[in-house]
């Protein structure tokens, strides 16, 4: 083990971008990641603000414009699927609720895990189950491989991180719920959704959606519902179902047909909604990075920019910290706190914005969109969306001035 090895729990958005920038700056990576290989699918994601420049620094705008899913707008819609309210995409120059550029999670998941290679180690179909740190470095226990030694360890595993709960603590003490629960899946059908992203509410903080996907035929399709905390067996996926079935067993538009397509999705998920709040974000020689430090929630559409936006942070300060990992993670803590502040405020209403628990609720909430699409408004949002996107990014002197430096930090 040398100072410079650096393991990565986690190859979704922000594992592969952290691991893509630590290469550039000359460090030994490694990736642990507990499917077996990249997870293909998912849902949308929202490439705006910070995050595109970090997309364009890497080189990868082109590609990622290339897969990109089209997109309308969002649209809500009644019982009889009459729209009540719209948003066009470039309602809010292409920053707002839908926008302009909106990329299925797997697609860039995979365009990030390309770049990071060759150089970066995947071990698979694997996770850790202990840390013990020193003054040197990081002992790591893994489910399947033999342990090995690292000079740091980098948590990007969600919000219900391994890593967190080795190094820092129980997943109660740094999540806070939203009293919302939502189901993602996949489905082929002839639901004709025009270029929309398609959005029925019903009481009691029912949401049935549906937004194109990028192949022909192809809808990526979500439930959600309002609750108090629940116990259910992550597990057990057809249980899961039956709870889904029963929840929106009389909701009206297109809420059957989704029904009937969750139980043949491949990719059926269901999860809780929830903030991770942590007063800091690294403790020694592990430190969090994306959702398992800051998830923002769906509702904010800044979760992928948080995670591309800190890999190229913490990455850019462990590159030039002269050899001084705490005063790397403390820049990375400087940098990033004010923008994760702000990415972390949720949209008017929060969740009973989203998902109105009565009809008077419902037909506010649509009120208030459609006012959102007159010009002064519009102005107003269009200034808010930016601003909440956007962070001055450091450059960090990528490139020749940092490739194949290998920096020693630490003791």
């Amino acid at each position: 083990m040398t100072d410079n090895e650096i393991l990565i729990c986690g190859a979704g958005i922000a594992g592969p971008a952290l691991a893509y920038w630590l290469r550039e700056g000359g460090f030994t990576v490694t990736i642990v990641e507990r499917a077996p290989a990249p997870r293909p699918g998912g849902q949308t994601v929202d490439l705006r603000g910070a995050g595109r420049t970090v997309i364009e620094r890497m080189g990868l705008m082109e590609r990622a414009k290339a897969e990109s899913v089209d997109q309308r707008g969002l649209a809500l819609v009644d019982a009889a699927g009459r729209v009540t309210a719209a948003l066009p995409a470039d309602s809010f120059g292409g920053e707002g609720i839908v926008s302009e550029i909106e990329i299925l999670r797997g697609d860039l998941a995979r365009l990030l895990y390309e770049a990071s290679l060759p150089d970066t180690e995947y071990l698979f179909d694997d996770t850790i189950t202990a840390l013990e740190q020193d003054a040197d470095g990081v002992t790591v226990t893994f489910e399947r491989a033999a342990p090995r030694r690292f000079g740091m360890v980098v948590g990007a595993d969600g919000p219900h991180s391994v890593v967190r709960a080795l190094a820092f603590g129980p997943e109660r003490e740094f999540v806070r719920p939203l009293g919302l629960y939502t189901a993602w899946f996949t489905a082929t059908d002839d639901l004709d959704l025009d270029g929309w992203y398609m959005m029925h509410n019903a009481p009691p903080g029912l949401v049935a959606s549906a937004r194109p996907g990028r192949l022909p035929g192809e809808i990526k399709a979500g439930l959600s519902f309002r609750s108090a905390p629940l116990t259910y067996d992550r597990r057990d996926i057809a249980a899961q179902h039956e709870l889904l079935a029963r929840r929106f067993a009389h909701v009206g538009w297109e809420a059957p047909r989704l029904l009937r397509a969750m139980r043949t999705a491949p990719d059926f998920f269901l999860d809780s909604m929830g903030q991770v709040r942590l007063d800091g974000w690294s403790r020694g020689r592990v430190a969090l990075l994306g959702d398992a430090g800051y998830c923002a929630t769906p509702l904010t559409g800044l979760g992928t920019s948080l995670a591309l936006v800190g890999a190229h942070v913490l990455a850019g300060e462990l590159a030039t910290a002269g050899g001084d990992h705490r005063a790397a993670l403390r820049r990375y803590d400087e940098v990033m706190r004010p923008y994760v502040d702000q990415a972390q405020q949720l949209p008017p209403g929060g969740a009973s914005g989203y998902a109105p628990t009565s009809r008077l609720g419902i037909r506010l909430r649509d009120l208030s969109m459609r006012q959102m699409t007159r010009r002064p408004m519009r102005n107003v949002l269009a200034a808010q969306f930016a601003k909440a996107g956007n962070i001055e990014l450091p450059a960090y002197g990528w490139g020749s001035q940092l490739r194949g430096r290998r920096q020693e930090f630490g003791v």
